[in-house]
């Protein structure tokens, strides 16, 4: 379970959390939308602390921090960092690391496990995600969908409890993302609890079960994609759904 209560951040005078309020069930997947600038990435970073909320409280597990202007302690700020794996928009792959190394390096330098025990866990890993034979690879040489593919095994290589998605598949183009959804389905289907932060409309309606539409820093509407995507009870909700999906249709 990850909640989020009351949480707010801001960067100088721009308010770009507004007492956010969610709840994410362990095993569920969540799906953030909204406009640009609405505060969709920082709320996922939030979760993971690679930004601090100026107030507000999470919890992750069963751990909880609550936030009072103040740099909360680095303990238990990697307390909570260490149940997470973060999947970036542009991969951000060690270009000097083969694809098995980039998937083995936190295993070897956070959590000290022997080479061969952490290779062993990328191969694994990327025989999951459908990279094993490129594993002796460079990441220049992949395509960005291979690329993305194995940005999300090595975050899933220390074992998270949560995966947070940063617009996974919005740099590539529509045959490379549906390797990236194919993989995430995937691992939905096993129960893994992610959340995502995209402007695919049909990712989220595909493997999410619930949506949370933000604007201007707060949440405007949460519910199923069902209810979100086809009835949406707000009328902010019912403009960006009808300009995203108008826009797809004109790119296709």
């Amino acid at each position: 379970m990850i909640r989020l209560h009351e949480i707010s951040k801001h960067f100088g005078p721009l308010h770009v959390l507004q007492h956010i309020n969610a709840d994410i069930p362990e095993g569920s997947v969540t799906a953030l939308i909204g406009p640009s600038g609405s505060g969709k990435s920082t709320m996922l970073r939030c979760v993971n602390l690679l930004e601090i909320p100026e107030s507000g409280v999470l919890t992750l597990g069963d751990q909880t921090l609550r936030f009072t202007g103040t740099t909360p302690p680095i303990n238990a700020v990697l307390r909570i960092r260490k149940q997470t794996g973060m999947v970036f928009q542009n991969f951000q792959l060690f270009p000097h690391r083969t694809v098995v190394e980039n998937v083995m390096e936190g295993l070897v330098t956070v959590l000290r496990w022997p080479r061969q025990k952490a290779r062993g866990r990328a191969m694994e890993l990327l025989e999951k995600v459908d990279m094993a034979a490129k594993a002796d690879a460079w990441p220049a040489t992949l395509s960005g969908g291979q690329q993305q593919r194995v940005a999300i095994a090595r975050a899933l290589a220390p074992s998270p409890r949560v995966l947070l998605c940063d617009e996974p598949t919005s740099a590539l183009d529509p045959s490379l993302a549906a390797e990236v959804v194919r993989v995430l389905r995937l691992l939905a289907s096993e129960g893994m609890t992610m959340l995502m932060a995209t402007h695919d409309l049909r990712l989220a309606a595909s493997i999410a079960q619930q949506v949370i539409f933000l604007q201007d820093g707060r949440i405007v509407e949460a519910g199923t994609p069902s209810q979100i995507f086809n009835a949406p009870a707000h009328e902010q909700t019912r403009n960006f759904v009808t300009t995203l999906t108008a826009s797809r249709t004109d790119a296709e």
